[in-house]
């Protein structure tokens, strides 16, 4: 073989070679992923979508999944569902966070594990302990689904129900979000008011940028005048009457701040004080 030749064969090779590893073929089971708001909760479902293909599917000796045996729920990777609140199922508490879904299917009846969820290899949820199993009738639906399908569905301000559908066969799962406690809860921290915390953060913005001092000084003294008075507020306190010309009145409040530092061995802010008393002391 001379020089040519066999140049254009490792050539050939070469591109070959390159084509077959960028060749892109469809996934037998591909990739979903959905995100669905349930009341003020973010449920996000990630799984694998295998399909009939003239398969039988639940039950019997031929099918593809056995009555009884447990189920990855899905194919390929650990199926994933994200809660971005505490949600409820099956009367269990499950904390925020993602959980791996096992099944065990049933003719009449599905269990219906949720694992927290620490890895795309569902076999090392199998002999793990569950957050929360729960068991729910197998119902058989009028129509062929041909593809596996999960869903979220019958969504209300508290609940929805997790459904997992194929070949004749739909399961729903319950599960409750605390919407209700969210909002009341909310609703009453509007009717109480900000907190001294948030007075003290607005009445700063008003110092820091100059827009309003009175104002600024009615929020941060909201926060001053009661037994939880912290040193650094007072010390701020002190600034805005020093700001607004209001001498004696700084510094009597800058010698309040300074005892409350020393108290708590802050030598920075005793230093603060002093140093703002002196300045004040010459006007």
């Amino acid at each position: 073989m001379n020089s040519k030749v066999s140049l254009f064969v490792v050539v050939f090779s070469l591109f070959s070679t390159l084509s077959f590893a960028q060749l892109r073929t469809p996934a037998a089971s591909p990739a979903a992923k959905l995100t669905q708001t349930v009341g003020l909760t973010e449920v996000t479902l990630e799984y694998s979508r295998p399909s009939m293909r003239g398969r039988a599917i639940f039950g019997g000796q031929d099918a593809l999944e056995q009555y009884g045996d447990i189920w990855r729920t899905g194919a390929n990777a650990a199926t994933k569902v994200s809660f971005s609140k505490d949600v409820t199922i099956g009367g269990t508490s499950l904390k925020a966070g993602a959980y791996s879904v096992l099944s065990v299917p049933g003719a009449t009846e599905w269990e219906l594990m949720f694992y927290p969820y620490s890895t795309s290899d569902f076999n090392a949820y199998v002999k793990a302990t569950p957050a929360a199993t729960v068991k729910v009738p197998a119902q058989t639906l009028s129509h062929t689904v041909e593809t596996f399908t999960m869903d979220v569905n019958n969504i209300g301000n508290d609940g929805a129900t997790l459904d997992i559908m194929w070949e004749n066969t739909l399961v729903s799962v319950p599960f409750g979000v605390s919407t209700d406690a969210e909002v009341m809860a909310a609703f009453q921290r509007m009717m109480d008011g900000p907190s001294v915390n948030e007075y003290y953060a607005m009445g700063n913005y008003l110092f820091e940028t100059g827009k309003d001092l009175e104002t600024a000084l009615m929020y941060v003294r909201k926060g001053t005048q009661g037994e939880n008075a912290r040193y650094w507020n007072v010390h701020r306190e002190a600034l805005i009457l020093g700001a607004l010309g209001k001498y004696d009145e700084a510094i009597a409040t800058a010698k309040k701040s300074m005892e409350m530092a020393k108290a708590a061995n802050s030598a920075d802010y005793m230093l603060l004080n002093e140093k703002a008393i002196a300045q004040w002391m010459k006007q």
